[in-house]
């Protein structure tokens, strides 16, 4: 028993010395996180160390440690504290993290990659980081192996390669005029034809001739440029297109000079034809890869972007179409559409105006436009704004006005997205909708003439959306003889036409006796309507099974469905194991139509369906 104690006493002696030592282990470490955020790595280390002298098994403090390291560059013992971390906890994704870091920087690739491939491995949501990471490995190999190959050339004497070095020195010449630098840049760009010369542009300084070059740098960063600068200007942008494209290297320390940085939206602004162009050249170069667009996403501002972008729809095809296209593609990037979901201040009175002038701006830019504002619209405070936008509905109507006197191709893919952008404003619900609802319903009516299917689909897709906002648009609609029109389309298919066309009519049958009576006329004994009860779409079911529910209190249309397969199908629709909508609405019509026409309830018996009949008196009931 006394040795028993004894044990007992000496396990809690240990457990206090480890609550006391972990109190002051945690208590360093802070010290040393403080160090580290003010950017004092010794001291850092220094508090992180004493901690481990305190608690030699603390995860945290290893991995802290290694962090510090790091940042002074003390790559191998950084990855000894990783490894010790791991011991402490073999699934610490920071360890695995810094030392993937460090393995990089000693330029051991392969073992770097192994690291964040062990991050994926512990935590497979860390894909994001393990591509970034990957990312930067291959990267930093490729500009290394670049750089040896830059190498080799020089040293074998290669004209182009000793070109390069020369002719950034003659350009770093001062006292210069500015014509001599401009003829300077152009030669230079010219002689940059492949990764050996861009790599050479690199490792010799081209980056900073802005910085060390005061008279280049005051012309291209100059307000107001003089035609000499303006040619400077265009030259530089030129010799960045050359050393830029497919260079990833080169992309990320273009984007990392100041000026820039800085100058770019500038330059997009200008009002400058040949400095836009240019510009716009430079930047498809990023927007059309992913680490591209990245880094255009991290260094710019990007609701600054989408509206100097959209901008461009003014100007002529080339220019419009470059821009169009690089906002397409800035716009897959999830923080640009994060940041642009705010519309910024002079985004919608642009877009707006834009509309409105539809027949005289780049109509292929302006269909691009649209698109991306609507893609913009998914999030709810984007599209909301723009539908309580008066101006937004009006320049809408005034597109479609244009377009139904005629119109070429280029406008027909304006109409088109004009179309898929209303569909995604009527998603909202609000007075300036209510206002507008028949001038849009009327619209849409009399697009269904025209001669492009896209366009008809999306005119019924728009009907469907904006006549629950109003009784009026209804009463308009079917005095129009949208009832007819809609089982036209559906006799025709399509599934998505059937979607949009059958939830119009079950709006309009739903208010209006003359459009229960018109459909009853148009589908003779509702063949439509029962092909549709069989569609595989259950929306399209749903509002079929409600139109046809409408309309059975028609004289005649229920004794005309005697004989037809109406009754096993309302039957199978209504007991099956489908959503709420499809099985209450077939109920409800299957109660109607033996409630109007009681022969079917021979039917019924036959098939064993009274207990289905009786269940579904509640949805008639409450109907």
């Amino acid at each position: 028993d006394g040795f028993l104690a004894m044990l007992e006493k000496d396990a809690k002696e240990r457990a206090e010395r480890r609550r006391r030592n972990e109190h002051l282990a945690n208590a360093l470490k802070e010290k040393g996180n403080d160090a580290f955020r003010r950017g004092d790595f010794s001291l850092a280390i220094q508090r992180y160390t004493e901690g481990l002298e305190k608690l030699r098994d603390k995860q945290e403090l290893f991995t802290n440690r290694a962090q510090a390291y790091l940042k002074i560059q003390e790559y191998e013992k950084a990855i000894g504290d990783c490894e010790w971390a791991l011991k402490c906890n073999g699934k610490c994704i920071k360890a695995y993290f810094l030392m993937g870091k460090a393995l990089l920087a000693l330029r051991h690739y392969t073992e770097s990659r192994q690291c964040y491939e062990k991050i994926l491995q512990i935590d497979p949501q860390k894909e994001s980081l393990f591509k970034d990471c990957v990312s930067e490995v291959n990267l930093e190999e490729k500009r290394m192996k670049d750089e040896e190959r830059a190498m080799r050339e020089v040293q074998a004497g290669s004209a182009a390669a000793l070109s390069i070095k020369e002719l950034l020195q003659r350009i770093d010449t001062p006292g210069q005029d500015t014509l001599y630098y401009t003829g300077g840049i152009r030669l230079l760009a010219e002689v940059v034809k492949g990764c050996t010369e861009q790599t050479l542009f690199r490792t010799n300084n081209g980056f900073s001739l802005l910085r060390d070059n005061e008279a280049v740098g005051r012309a291209f960063c100059a307000e107001r440029k003089t035609p000499a600068e303006v040619e400077l200007c265009v030259s530089l942008l030129l010799l960045w297109q050359a050393v830029c494209a497919g260079n990833e290297e080169n992309q990320r320390l273009l984007l990392t000079q100041p000026d820039v940085n800085a100058q770019l939206p500038e330059l997009l602004s200008s009002g400058i034809l040949e400095i836009q162009k240019e510009t716009l050249a430079l930047i498809s170069l990023y927007s059309e890869s992913e680490s591209g667009r990245k880094l255009l996403v991290r260094q710019q501002d990007p609701s600054r972007w989408l509206q100097i972008l959209m901008a461009f729809v003014k100007s002529s095809d080339g220019v419009a179409g470059s821009a169009m296209n690089i906002l397409s593609d800035l716009i897959a990037e999830e923080r640009f559409k994060t940041q642009c979901q705010v519309l910024p201040t002079g985004v919608l009175p642009l877009f707006t105006q834009l509309l409105a002038s539809a027949r005289l701006v780049n109509q292929a830019g302006l269909a691009c436009a649209m698109g991306i504002v609507g893609s913009l619209c998914a999030e709810r405070g984007t599209r909301s704004r723009l539908a309580e936008s008066r101006e937004c509905w009006q320049g809408c109507l005034g597109l479609l006005d244009e377009g139904l006197d005629g119109s070429t191709h280029g406008f027909q893919e304006c109409m088109f997205a004009v179309l898929g952008l209303m569909m995604n404003m009527l998603l909202e619900s609000n007075e300036i909708i209510q206002h507008f609802a028949v001038a849009i319903s009327g619209r849409c009516l009399a697009l269904l003439s025209h001669q492009d299917g896209r366009i008809v689909t999306r005119a019924i897709g728009v009907l469907s959306r904006v006549l629950p906002a109003s009784s009026s648009a209804v009463e308009e609609v079917v005095k129009g003889g949208v009832v007819k029109k809609m089982i036209k389309f559906l006799k025709a298919g399509g599934q998505l036409t059937a979607r949009y066309g059958i939830k119009t009519l079950s709006i309009c049958t739903k208010s209006s006796s003359q459009a229960q009576e018109d459909l009853v006329k148009a589908d003779k004994r509702f063949a439509v309507l029962l092909k549709l009860l069989e569609s595989e779409d259950e929306l399209t079911v749903g509002n079929a099974a409600f139109c046809l529910g409408q309309c059975l209190g028609v004289p005649g249309a229920a004794p005309s469905l005697l004989g037809s397969s109406v009754v096993p199908l309302l039957l199978r629709l209504a007991g099956r194991d489908a959503t709420a909508l499809v099985r209450g609405n077939a109920a409800v019509a299957l109660g109607r139509l033996c409630v109007a026409e009681p022969r079917h309830i021979h039917q019924l018996r036959k098939l064993n369906g009274l207990a289905i009949l009786s269940s579904s008196m509640k949805y008639v009931q409450s109907s």
